[in-house]
């Protein structure tokens, strides 16, 4: 097995599931571990040679991408004759340092349980849902929304978080058990200040925004919401008019943030919100690095974006 990542969570997930497997064939199987670092050829070949007494074995090597030749050359010799009675685990951070590894595991026939970091929203939405699922729950994609937003997005968080309101909710999730859960911190999100943002709710933009920042909401989050409140409008206004519904399936939104963005989008022109993704786009390079003061970066952000609805409301309308 190659476990292929960098996120730490799923990394040892994907070990410890392939240990239970072994051990669910064999509970008195002999299991050993490793750091590729470390460890030389020699220490790992009596393991992986065939056992005189028989019974299962299970080699997990990691940070495989910090072995060395003599260890890489070795353990690809192995993976291409492999000891049935052995399960041999190897973890990789998967990036170019020992890539070409990885590569020869990949050949040789290894199975890859991929393990990269969740970047993008979408996946980590569907992470928590995952994970509910898994845990004999239910939770709706608002309700995925709502718990990132309260949680943030580290994955052990967020696996603590579903695991305990699974327990605690009887399994049903939905956006108003997250927000009576977590209470502040829930309703006072990067999703909150960016809704206020968008409807030129200024005074209750900056509100949200000193109390989401005093209760320890990251930045980053805050303006990557007001960014994606921009875009979102601006994408279902570009879609033109229809129902929430006939619209969703074609952008690829859940239809409550469809129907969410077309309220926001009232009074909105095309020229304010390309005003407003500017603001948006200078806020982000902002909180991320190139400010000092990272709140008031958002703060001018809110303004900019509510001064470009309100300068927009003359000019051509964005639906």
């Amino acid at each position: 097995m190659l476990v292929l990542g960098d996120e730490e969570l799923l990394v040892n997930r994907a070990v410890d599931q392939t240990l239970d497997a072994v051990r669910a064939v064999d509970p008195g199987a002999e299991v050993r571990e490793y750091e590729a670092g470390s460890v030389t050829p020699g220490e790992l070949s009596e393991i992986l040679s065939p056992s005189l007494f028989g019974g299962r074995r299970a080699v997990v090597v990691r940070a495989g991408q910090d072995a060395k030749k003599d260890l890489v050359n070795a353990l690809l010799t192995y993976a291409r004759d492999p000891d049935p009675e052995v399960t041999l685990v190897v973890t990789h951070l998967g990036g170019a340092k020992g890539k070409a590894f990885a590569d020869g595991l990949r050949q040789a026939g290894a199975t890859v349980l991929p393990a990269a970091k969740l970047t993008k929203h979408r996946d980590r939405v569907a992470f928590v849902r995952d994970e509910v699922r898994r845990l004999g729950g239910r939770c709706s994609e608002e309700a995925a929304e709502a718990l990132l937003a309260a949680v943030g997005n580290d994955l052990r968080e967020l696996a603590a978080a579903c695991s305990q309101m699974v327990a605690d909710t009887g399994g049903r999730l939905d956006a108003a058990a997250v927000a009576r859960y977590y209470r502040g911190r829930a309703e006072v999100s990067g999703f909150t200040v960016a809704d206020a943002a968008m409807t030129g709710d200024v005074p209750g933009a900056l509100e949200a925004l000193r109390w989401a920042l005093h209760i320890g909401v990251d930045p980053v989050p805050i303006a990557d919401a007001l960014a994606d409140g921009v875009r979102t409008v601006a994408r279902v206004a570009a879609a033109g008019r229809g129902s929430p519904y006939q619209l969703a399936g074609a952008l690829g939104m859940p239809a409550w943030k469809v129907e969410r963005a077309q309220r926001q989008g009232r009074g909105w022109s095309a020229d304010g919100l390309v005003d407003a993704m500017q603001a948006a786009a200078e806020c982000n390079a902002a909180v991320k690095g190139a400010a000092e003061d990272r709140g008031y970066a958002l703060e001018r952000a809110i303004v900019a974006v509510a001064a470009a609805r309100q300068a927009g409301r003359q000019g051509s309308p964005a639906r």
